[in-house]
């Protein structure tokens, strides 16, 4: 996207780096678009990658919403449970360490899960922990099925701390 088309709006943002403002630019390509829209678009490697982590999600957690935020795929229901974000998606100065690392399985509550073999990566982070993918090969379905009943589990405690406030 060349700095010509970026949006009037974008330069109200507070950003000040051409970077800066590609990346809010393409994000907000995304906005409105489908789940499935998003995933057609990257590449068909990711998008293996992507579907299989999905079919997981949806196989673990039937009740979810999924739903497009920040122009990825992300899962609700009390709170934002877990996202599956496909390297080409990522914009601006963190792209090539991220295309290296592959697609990006998050966990925004990892802070609370168990970890006990450090598999989902902190970052820096204090509260999501991710792992990342670079081919089917590389997931470990049991695994990610006790990452997602955890998870769930994590975000019903959500649910009761909001039902003893009513």
């Amino acid at each position: 996207m060349e700095e010509g088309n970026l949006p009037i709006g974008l330069l109200t943002h507070g950003c000040h780096r051409l970077s800066e403002l590609v990346a809010m630019a393409k994000m907000l390509h995304n906005k409105g678009r489908s789940v499935d829209e998003i995933i057609d678009q990257v590449p068909a490697e990711e998008q293996k990658i992507v579907r299989r982590l999905r079919s997981l999600i949806h196989e673990c957690l039937p009740h979810v919403l999924e739903k497009n935020s920040y122009g990825a795929p992300f899962y609700t229901r009390n709170k934002m449970i877990c996202f599956v974000w496909p390297p080409s998606l990522f914009w601006g100065s963190k792209n090539r360490t991220l295309q290296e690392r592959g697609v990006t399985l998050g966990f925004c509550q990892g802070n609370r899960m168990m970890n006990e073999h450090k598999l989902l990566l902190k970052e820096g982070r204090k509260q999501m922990y991710c792992i990342y993918y670079k081919s089917l090969a590389e997931i470990d379905e049991d695994q990610v099925r006790a990452w997602l009943y955890e998870a769930d589990l994590i975000d019903q405690e959500f649910n009761k701390k909001r039902k003893k406030v009513r």
